[in-house]
């Protein structure tokens, strides 16, 4: 019933769903991208909603805690605790403990934002790839496309564990979607070929 409430606002505002989402993927990072609009939020949301596509956020352990915890866990918050579990031992990277979740959550599909902020930035954090890289699992290309008024999953990349080669392809998807502000977005310099 919500997948197609969520379907029919996106028609009434004039939206279409790009639908590449594999309906057996249980398991994958997803990108959403480009991030220049608190719109992009709505948009994407109904979107995945639409496709049945249950995704989860990654945020502070502290957050999970009340009066914030019951909120955050309805928006699809997984706590990340970076604390070593034995005295000594180093502080796990963000990278790790991302990783870890897959193995306790048999369906998981980790919403990440590369690039970190709505202002323009050449750089992407790249730590969506090595998260699945070590978690063994696919990354969704999920986007707005505001030119074309369409939004979802437009494809699936396989991490290869070629980097250089892998984020150029990542890159190339996205080079040609068109944000709410261009002025604000930029793929990633370093592996984009023009």
């Amino acid at each position: 019933m919500f997948e197609k409430l969520a379907e029919q606002s996106l028609n009434i505002l004039g939206w279409k769903i790009d639908n590449h989402w594999p309906l057996d993927l249980d398991q994958c990072v997803m990108i959403a991208a480009p991030h220049t609009s608190n719109w992009d939020a709505l948009y994407a949301r109904l979107a995945l909603k639409a496709l049945g596509v249950n995704v989860r956020l990654t945020i502070k352990d502290s957050y999970m805690k009340f009066p914030l915890g019951p909120f955050v866990r309805a928006m699809g918050g997984i706590g990340i605790d970076r604390r070593p579990k034995q005295p000594g031992e180093p502080r796990p990277s963000m990278v790790q403990v991302m990783s870890e979740l897959f193995k306790t959550h048999p369906k998981l599909v980790m919403l990440v934002t590369p690039e970190a902020t709505r202002a323009k930035q050449e750089q992407w954090k790249t730590g969506f790839y090595h998260v699945a890289i070590n978690a063994g699992v696919p990354i969704a290309l999920a986007y707005m496309d505001y030119a074309k008024k369409k939004t979802g999953v437009g494809k699936i990349v396989y991490p290869t564990g070629d980097y250089e080669k892998d984020m150029a392809e990542i890159m190339a998807f996205y080079a040609d979607i068109e944000p709410k502000f261009p002025e604000c977005f930029s793929v990633d310099q370093r592996y984009y070929q023009s």
